[in-house]
Parts: C-alpha cells; sequence; structure tokens
C-alpha cells in the first residue's frame, strides 16, 4: 500500500482510463491535456473548481436524488387540474400503453422496411386512421410537435406559392406564434390580424383587406382557436383566401373531429396539429408529435419534407410490404440539400395515436367529443354563476379551452394559489396579447393578464369536480 489514491476512473466514460488518456494525447502530439488546450485564453479559463455539490458515486445515490427531485412536483394525477391551453389530459385506454411499450416500438429508431416491418406498417396505419379523421388523402409520419407542425405547413404553402406574406386570423397561443414566426422569419412576413375584440371571432373584413393587398402565400387559422372557440367564419376564411390565389392551412385539435367538420371539408388545402390528445399522456408539458395533412396532389405531397410510408404488393403472391414514397424529396436522402429537416424523435407517439384511433373508433370520437363538448359548456354556465365571474365569449360555442375573467379584486395568480392549497390546478392566465378585450376596447398586449385566465375541460372531469372548482372560487373571488 502506498497510501497514494487511484485516479478516479467514470463508469460510462471510457476515456476517463489514464491508459486511453495516455493514448489519446500521443496520438495528438500532447503531452498532457492542459498543452492540448494551450490555446484556450487566460482570460477565459476558471482557475478553480465549479461551485457544484458533492459527486453521486453510486446509482443507488442518483436514483434516491432524483426521485427526490421528482417528489417536488405535483402531477395532473394526483391534483384535479383545469389547465389545458395545447397540453390536454385525457383518458388513455390501458391497451394503448400496453401496445406502444412493446419492446419492438418503444426502443425501434431507423430500421428500414427490410428488417423492421411492424414499425413501418404501424406508422402506416397511423397515417390511414389520421387520414379517415382528417378526411385528408396524405398525412406525413409525425414532426417534432404541434408548433413544428404548422411552421412547416406555412413554408410548404410558401414554397407552393411563391408568395411572401402569411396571415394569421385566428387567436394563436403566443408561444406557438412565436415559433412559427422564428421559423418562416428568413423568406416570409407574418401578419397578425387582430380577432374581433367583442366576440374573439375572426375579423373577416380585416383579412380581406390584408388579401387584397397581395403577396400572401396562405391564411392560418385553428379550429378550436387558441381561446377554444369555433369560428362559424372559417368556410369564410378558405373562400377569401383561395378568391385572393393564397393557399388555406387550417391547425386543429383531432380530438375535436368526432364534433366539429375536419379542415377539408370547409376549404383547407393543408391541416396540421399536435397528435397529444390522442392517447398520449401529458409529460410536464411534453408528449407531443405534429401531423401535416394535405389532398393527393403532386403540388402538395413534393413539399412534405417527411417520410412518408406506403403499402404495395411484394414479389411473394399475397404478400404487402411497408416503405418510404418518394424518399427522395426528404433530407433523409438529401441531408443539407433537403428542403426541411426533421428527425423520428416524434415517431413513437404517433404511433400511440394509431392504436388510440384503432381502439375508439368513429363512434367513440363522437362520443368523447360531444361529451368534451357538453362538459365545457356545463362548466361555462356553472362558473358563470360565481359572483364576481365573467365568461367573456359565453355565447360562442367552444371546445375543451374557454376564457374566465375575475372582476374582483384577486389577481390571476392569487387565485391559483389558494386553488392549489385546495388541491386544485385553475387555469393559465391569458397573455395580454389576446386577453378579452375589456368594453370593446382592443386586445391588451404584454405581461400576462391579472384577470383573465383559461381554463379547459375534457371528458376526464365530472359534474362533481366542475361544482368542486365553482365552490373554491366562490370563496376565492373577492
Amino acid at each position: 500500500m502506498t497510501g497514494q489514491r487511484e485516479p478516479f476512473v467514470h463508469p460510462y466514460i471510457p476515456n476517463s482510463v489514464p491508459e486511453t488518456k495516455r493514448a489519446m494525447l500521443a496520438e495528438v502530439g500532447a503531452a498532457s491535456v492542459e498543452e492540448f488546450y494551450a490555446d484556450v485564453p487566460e482570460s477565459i479559463r476558471l482557475r478553480r473548481p465549479l461551485d457544484l455539490p458533492a459527486p453521486l458515486r453510486s446509482e443507488a445515490a442518483l436514483a434516491r436524488h432524483v426521485g427526490g427531485l421528482l417528489a417536488r412536483n405535483r402531477s395532473a394525477r394526483d391534483t384535479l387540474s383545469f389547465l389545458g391551453a395545447g397540453v390536454y389530459q385525457h383518458h388513455v385506454p390501458a391497451v394503448v400503453d400496453e401496445v406502444v411499450n412493446r419492446s419492438e416500438f418503444l426502443t425501434a429508431y431507423a430500421g428500414e422496411p427490410y428488417e423492421d416491418h411492424g414499425r413501418f406498417q404501424a406508422l402506416w396505419e397511423y397515417q390511414s386512421l389520421m387520414g379517415e379523421l382528417l378526411e385528408a388523402d396524405v398525412v406525413t409520419v409525425p414532426v417534432y410537435d404541434g408548433f413544428q407542425a404548422a411552421g412547416t405547413a406555412l413554408r410548404m404553402a410558401g414554397r407552393i406559392t411563391g408568395a411572401r406574406r402569411l396571415l394569421v386570423a385566428s387567436a394563436v397561443a403566443p408561444d406557438k406564434l412565436s415559433k412559427i414566426e422564428d421559423y418562416v422569419r428568413p423568406v416570409h412576413d407574418v401578419v397578425v390580424v387582430p380577432v374581433s375584440p367583442a366576440t374573439g371571432l375572426a375579423d373577416l373584413d380585416a383579412v380581406r383587406a390584408e388579401l387584397a393587398a397581395g403577396d400572401v402565400a396562405a391564411v392560418y387559422a385553428e379550429a378550436p382557436s387558441a381561446l377554444g372557440l369555433v369560428d362559424p367564419a372559417l368556410p369564410a376564411l378558405g373562400e377569401a383566401a383561395h378568391g385572393a390565389g393564397a393557399l388555406y392551412v387550417v391547425g386543429c385539435n383531432p380530438m375535436s373531429l368526432g364534433v366539429v367538420a375536419p379542415p377539408a371539408s370547409y376549404g383547407a388545402d393543408i391541416a396540421c396539429g399536435d397528435v397529444q390528445p390522442l392517447g398520449v399522456h401529458m409529460s410536464f408539458g411534453g408528449g407531443n408529435a405534429g401531423f401535416i395533412a394535405t389532398r393527393d396532389e403532386e403540388r402538395f405531397v413534393a413539399e412534405f419534407p417527411s417520410r412518408l410510408f406506403g403499402v404495395a404488393p411484394t414479389s411473394v403472391e399475397g404478400e404487402w410490404g411497408f416503405g418510404d414514397v418518394a424518399y427522395d424529396r426528404t433530407s433523409f436522402a438529401l441531408r443539407e440539400e433537403g428542403k426541411e429537416w426533421v428527425g423520428t424523435a416524434a415517431a413513437l407517439n404517433g404511433i400511440t395515436a394509431g392504436v388510440y384511433l384503432a381502439v375508439m373508433g368513429p363512434q367513440g370520437m363522437r362520443e368523447i367529443g360531444e361529451t368534451i363538448m357538453a362538459r365545457t359548456r356545463y362548466a361555462m354556465n356553472r362558473l358563470a354563476e360565481v359572483p364576481g365571474v365573467e365568461l367573456p365569449y359565453a355565447g360562442a360555442a367552444h371546445f375543451a379551452d374557454f376564457a374566465v375573467r375575475f372582476t374582483g379584486t384577486a389577481t390571476v395568480a392569487e387565485i391559483n394559489d389558494g386553488l392549489l392549497e385546495r388541491g386544485i390546478f385553475g387555469g393559465s392566465p391569458l397573455p395580454g396579447s389576446y386577453a378579452p378585450a375589456r368594453d370593446g376596447a382592443a386586445p391588451r398586449r404584454g405581461a400576462p393578464s391579472e384577470t383573465d385566465a383559461l381554463y379547459c375541460v375534457t371528458e376526464v372531469h365530472s359534474k362533481d369536480d366542475i361544482d368542486r372548482l365553482a365552490a373554491a372560487l366562490e370563496e376565492l373571488v373577492k
């Protein structure tokens, strides 16, 4: 025993082995690690240890540490939640988790058809089921999320038309709008046409005026909008866009399509959205995958940046194979020369949505849509009975999300703190950019509203849950 401590060798970093370090340094001709980094200026070197806690030197210690962090969270599984605004709490049938947690789906990444028939067929089935739901001919393999799907759908419209301006005609969540603007910035100008202050619905006259100015690639609207409104002007927006030579792009919540007409039925050229409501568990804001759908026309299909799977007979009688369609238009084939780049990160959530749709079927989707609309309306009516609570757009059709205004002295943050003490997640504060206007004034810009919040109800909320929320608000709204 020399009393000298052996160098620490990290169990998961092979290059921390001293012999490996020496071999690597010899290969590059450096005598030491310090010599290897000699080009790093002294002015930016940190000549002291990092201010970090003691290292976790065992898997057991790491599991305990991470478990402690997770235990500090409060999830919607153990807290009554009325949060929505893009990520929704729905019941997930047990069979969905059973199928998608199979190892051939859960761990598969980028296998090819000759070695991975199951995953390719599953994605083809997903595309087919989504096509039926959307009344669309072609549906892409999932992109990262609904935000990405909207940005990509609008870029597709820009490449097809060659025009520069994009008109946003309905209320869109600020974080989603930010993603769209950032994604299309190099080649497009995004023009947000303010919704009507009195109704929260699209201002058709203002949209037509912008279209008359020309150079419009697409009109973009959402169904339902970020305020939960199902706008009766959606068909008219499509007619106005087409009359000006622009395309019509509609973002939709696929869960609504059992009761709300799909975008293609009222003129949308491209439909897009997020499949998260279709059997994908909420994951602290995650669990997303974006879809894009069009008619089967070459001008649209050629602009899809991601993979499309098709089915064809093989050389074996009665056998069918599943593989890529028009693969040479994708970044997988063209790499940096591709029109856009997409990855495979969301494919598992697409398979999840496919299983969910297969389980639900057309009748199930209709029943769940009717349930959500009915419970949304009950919640709106019940909360409107609470003194100090107003529903700005109470007369309009809503799906899941709806705006609530508190007219007393308590702010949204204070009310949410009180609800949390009672085991309830309240609504999210509405951003000032599209919070309902007061007295017909223009929408306010800036920080989140102190008086307006977006609440959400789905099929998982019972009448008793809604009554419990109303009773709590009666105590808190002052």
